[in-house]
């Protein structure tokens, strides 16, 4: 069986990932309808992939009867609004991150969902990366010890758009920490497995003139004592940033580069089984050679995400990840994020 999908907003990430990567190849989805305001965009986009129909309304979409989930992938400002259609269409939804552009409209969007009994998540897909699942696998089994720091890297060089949404904070509701640093905020409490209860931030407008942020680093601390590092920048070169993650223990770590994005990436882990002992010279070679390299097989996020809503779907499960609760407290970090940064004082959660 597969879940019958329409897509409302086929510009942008949808067509780059999600349809081509996610829908399309996915073994329990198909692609039935797409939509976009844009002219052509919609046709195009279902020429490419093969879809029976495109559309330029989103009634006319919701009013499909073999769309049974819909992909909302539209300006931030816009989620809201096309939730509630969606679910009033009775239609299950995966809608884009963050949730909504304030914290209040995300929590109404979260009880909206969970009043509907309509299957709902948020396209944080970076949880299903399957070197991710490696870390969180050795998090949870004990075997990096105590884990003390996560540290999380996601930039790019974004520079002025004309009607660029996500340069617009009424569009976009803030700028780097919007857009990237709520990914690794999703990421770092899936790793650690406890929510963020503490935030204290930077932010700034060091190289380009937009009114949201170009720069922000978010210091994080989680009830356990572990503490993490979030940075995030629209004023970096690509080629210069190795969108790197870091996670260290009492007994082991782990250093991942590229892992953080779209996509593949490569990690190498230690573990050390011994009890340690002080090493006064602070030699390091035979500790950075004992690091290996990760193998495991490769997952395309897009797919996973996709297949993971239409299972619970087909099933008549309730999700369990990348839930609209979960977004919500994705929203009250960024929040505490932005307040801290504004008063200089750190946020508790």
């Amino acid at each position: 069986m597969a879940v019958g999908w329409g897509v409302i907003g086929a510009g942008g990430i949808a067509r780059r990932r999600t349809i081509p990567e996610g829908i399309v190849p996915a073994k329990n989805a198909e692609l039935v309808a797409v939509m976009d305001v844009a002219p052509g965009v919609a046709k195009e986009v279902a020429r490419e992939s093969g879809c029976r129909k495109a559309y330029t309304q989103v009634g006319s979409l919701l009013r499909n009867p073999d769309v049974q989930a819909v992909y909302i992938a539209v300006p931030v400002h816009l989620h809201e609004k096309l939730f509630k259609r969606a679910l009033k269409a009775h239609k299950h939804v995966l809608v884009e991150k963050p949730l909504a552009g304030t914290v209040r409209a995300a929590q109404r969007m979260a009880d909206l969902g969970a009043e509907s009994g309509l299957m709902c998540t948020e396209g944080y897909m970076m949880k299903f990366h399957a070197m991710h699942q490696r870390a969180r696998d050795l998090i949870t089994a004990g075997r990096l010890g105590k884990v003390v720091c996560i540290r999380g890297q996601l930039s790019c060089w974004y520079p002025p758009i004309e009607n660029a949404w996500r340069q617009n904070p009424r569009q976009g509701g803030g700028g780097a920490i919007m857009d990237m640093a709520t990914h690794v905020y999703d990421l770092m409490q899936y790793l650690a497995g406890e929510k963020i209860s503490e935030v204290m931030a930077f932010t700034g407008s060091l190289v380009h003139d937009y009114p949201v942020e170009d720069s922000s680093v978010t210091l994080v601390r989680f009830p356990s004592g572990c503490q993490g590092v979030v940075e995030a920048y629209f004023n970096v070169r690509d080629e210069s940033c190795p969108r790197r993650l870091e996670i260290y223990g009492s007994a082991g770590g782990v250093l991942a580069d590229g892992t953080i994005g779209q996509g593949g990436g490569t990690m190498r882990e230690i573990v050390t089984a011994e009890e340690a002992g002080y090493d006064a010279d602070q030699k390091r070679e035979a500790e950075v050679a004992a690091f290996r390299d990760v193998e495991v097989p490769e997952v395309n996020m897009y797919q996973a995400e996709i297949e993971y809503l239409s299972d619970c779907i087909l099933n008549d499960t309730p999700p369990s990840l990348n839930t609209l609760a979960d977004g919500v407290q994705v929203m009250q970090v960024a929040s505490a994020a932005y307040r801290s940064a504004k008063t200089g004082k750190r946020v508790a959660l």
